[in-house]
C-alpha cells in the first residue's frame, strides 16, 4: 500500500503503462510469429505483405522506447534477408 498520494498515483500509472506495454509487445511477437511461419512455408507474397505490417509495428514500438531501436533494426534485417532468400 502506497504510503502517500503521489506514490499511489505512480502505482496507478504503472498498471496502466505495463498493460500498455504488454499489449503492444504481445502485437509484435504475434506478427513476427506470422511471419516466421509464412518464411518457413515459403510463402514469399505472403511474407512480403506481412513485412511492412510487422516493421510498421517494430518502428512504432522502438519510438516510443517498448523495444530497443537496436533490436528492432536486427529483427528487419534478419526478415528482409530471410524473405529475399525465398525463390
Amino acid at each position: 500500500m502506497a504510503n502517500t498520494i503521489s506514490a499511489a498515483k505512480r502505482a496507478r500509472q504503472t498498471v496502466v503503462r505495463t498493460a500498455r506495454n504488454r499489449r503492444a509487445k504481445a502485437a509484435i511477437k504475434g506478427g513476427l510469429k506470422e511471419i516466421r511461419t509464412a518464411i518457413a512455408a515459403g510463402r514469399k507474397d505472403e511474407a512480403k505483405a506481412l513485412l511492412s505490417k510487422v516493421v510498421s509495428g517494430l518502428d512504432k514500438a522502438a519510438k516510443s522506447g517498448r523495444v530497443h531501436k537496436n533490436k528492432v533494426n536486427r529483427h528487419k534485417s534478419k526478415l528482409a534477408f530471410q524473405i529475399a532468400a525465398l525463390k
